[in-house]
């Protein structure tokens, strides 16, 4: 049960204990959310686009609405409801300093519910973030706090669930205690190894190259013997799985050796977010645009700050040495011990190039340390000090109203920022533009967030592609599913519509009944918005209703109707 107000002594125990360090990881602090057996769907440390997985995905049996438990003492200190992301999400402070999250809910329990909605008709807005202060909703664990959903950004009904340290850095919940049945070890589906420079090679070339692995008798994995010279790397594909799902989930740890000597180790540990868009400078990123796959490099390059890396020798490199054999191994290794080992034979040996590295080169060449600055036609582009990880050669060019901006596997840390002269547009077409990336096809845009700044189209992205000039001059539609003109609605608890737009996307939408704010809320994944009626806010027997649906460059569509319900 949740409680108003805490008692003195609590208090100064939340006080006393944030302040200290986090040293010792509790093991028996935190319990189960769910009152079922936890199945993973997704783990913590996963690499996902443009960053890691910050918690654990917890299956709720592909349904709804399982009740979401508090999993120790604490009081709510953040609640944040958007139409992306975790969609809605609690936060709980605990005294020992940890905060969890619980992510992707249907809706909150009663009390948490209500003083949320107060807040969301306060502002008149769906989308909030509020932060309680500690006296004003706390929770014993155990207490029911909220109930599962499939809000926000998430693919499936589950429980997103995290544990942060006093830093709001994420942690891998296993440390803490939480156990899940796994007895299946991780499995590898690909594996390469990358020369590392101009004067080194691998198997009579200078480029990846993907290694035959096979099964031993002993369940470890060999690969084909391979001849090196210089400096080289490698990287794996590998996933995990626990018992009862087949979700490909992520490794814990992976531990590289070179003739039984260590030379690196990654551990999923903990992160902060500030850093976790690095997951791009980890992965091979070009092979994952082109193949959908990604390969975690077993050595770290410049521009790398990442804190998973723990022990490593020369940053993970191996400089092979003409006539001279080397046993690299890697040892993948998931939380509960289940260890996945490949070996790798490499013999130094000077050889005759037979495929070069072909030289690239443009006329536009941008230092990583510094920022770069472009124009062609009507276009112009800004790319910040530290948004590129090297020094690059870029292919930048224009053509009537679109920018070839470099290619698409080369990643991009920080925002560019792409300009579009609008001296060309005036009156109202100049308000209908916006900038979008085309597609690989060259047939559809993708709308990216627009505004009209000194006579320019300006948009800020962290992807290289082709952008283009896209005009919307089409409101959006607005479909009612269950009301119509004169119904009667008692019978209903929600009042539903499907709202879509083809072109530059939802903005924003209002409704109001009898000329008063009613809230709705809008899921993009299905297009509807729905309002629940037990909000209390339609109390009259004939209502007035009035819905304006905005899209991204400001078209408009407004629906009004008459529905009924007895009082």
């Amino acid at each position: 049960m949740i409680k108003r107000g805490l008692p003195t002594y609590i208090l100064y125990l939340f006080s006393t204990f944030f302040c200290f360090a986090q040293t010792d990881i509790p093991t028996d602090y935190f319990t189960n959310p769910l009152e079922i057996p936890l199945v993973m769907a997704g783990t913590f440390g996963e690499l996902r686009s443009n960053h890691f997985h910050s918690g654990l995905d917890i299956k709720t049996q592909r349904k709804e609405g399982l009740k979401v438990y508090a999993t120790a003492t604490g009081y709510v200190s953040r609640i944040k409801i958007s139409h992306y992301g975790y969609g809605k999400a609690l936060y709980i402070q605990h005294p020992n300093g940890y905060t969890t999250v619980y992510a992707h809910l249907k809706k909150f329990s009663p009390e948490i519910e209500a003083y949320i909605k107060e807040k969301q008709y306060k502002k008149e807005r769906y989308e909030i973030e509020v932060f309680p202060t500690s006296g004003t909703l706390t929770v014993t664990q155990g207490d029911l706090i909220a109930y599962s959903g499939n809000t926000g950004g998430s693919g499936g009904p589950h429980l997103h669930y995290e544990i942060r340290d006093a830093n709001a850095r994420p942690m891998n919940p296993f440390l803490f205690g939480i156990d899940v049945a796994d007895h299946k070890p991780p499995k590898i589906t690909k594996a390469f190894a990358y020369p590392l420079d101009e004067n080194s090679y691998i198997n009579s070339a200078q480029k990846p190259v993907e290694l035959r692995v096979r099964m031993q008798k002993d369940s470890t994995y060999i690969t084909e013997k391979i001849k090196a010279q210089g400096n080289i790397g490698f990287g794996i594909s590998t996933i995990d799985q626990q018992d009862g799902a087949t979700n490909k989930n992520g490794i814990y740890q992976i531990q590289t050796t070179v003739n039984g000597e260590e030379n690196f180790l990654l551990s999923m540990d903990k992160f902060s977010f500030a850093e976790t868009r690095y997951l791009n400078r980890m992965i091979d990123y070009g092979r994952y645009i082109k193949k959908r796959n990604r390969v975690q490099k077993l050595f770290i390059e410049k521009n790398n700050p990442l804190s998973i890396y723990k022990n490593h020798v020369d940053n993970g490199v191996l400089t092979i040495n003409d006539s001279l054999s080397y046993q690299y191994g890697i040892k993948i290794k998931d939380y509960a011990g289940n260890v996945t080992a490949i070996n790798v034979p490499i013999v130094g040996k000077i050889d005759t190039l037979a495929t070069p590295n072909p030289p690239i080169a443009t006329d536009n060449y941008a230092y990583s340390d510094q920022p770069f600055s472009f124009t062609d036609g009507k276009f112009s582009v800004y790319i910040p000090k530290g948004a590129l990880y090297d020094h690059t050669f870029l292919n930048l060019t224009s053509s009537s109203d679109t920018l070839h901006f470099h290619n698409e596997e080369t990643p991009l840390h920080k925002n560019a920022i792409i300009s579009y002269d609008l001296s060309a547009y005036s009156g109202e077409d100049r308000e209908k533009l916006y900038l979008g990336r085309l597609n690989r096809k060259g047939n559809d845009i993708y709308y990216t967030s627009t505004r009209i700044k000194d006579n320019a189209l300006t948009t800020a992205t962290r992807t290289f592609g082709k952008y283009t000039i896209g005009m919307d001059k089409t409101p959006p539609v607005i479909t009612p599913k269950n009301v119509a003109n004169g119904r009667w609605m008692s019978k209903y608890r929600y009042l539903k519509f499907k709202i879509e737009d083809a072109k530059s996307g939802i903005r924003g939408y209002r409704a109001t009944v009898n000329g008063k704010f009613i809230l709705m809320e809008y899921d993009y994944k299905t297009n509807t918005l729905v309002h629940d009626f037990n909000d209390n806010i339609v109390t009259d027997t004939e209502n007035n209703l009035k819905l304006i649906v905005t899209d991204n460059v400001g078209n408009s569509t407004t629906f009004e109707t008459t529905f009924f319900r007895k009082k």
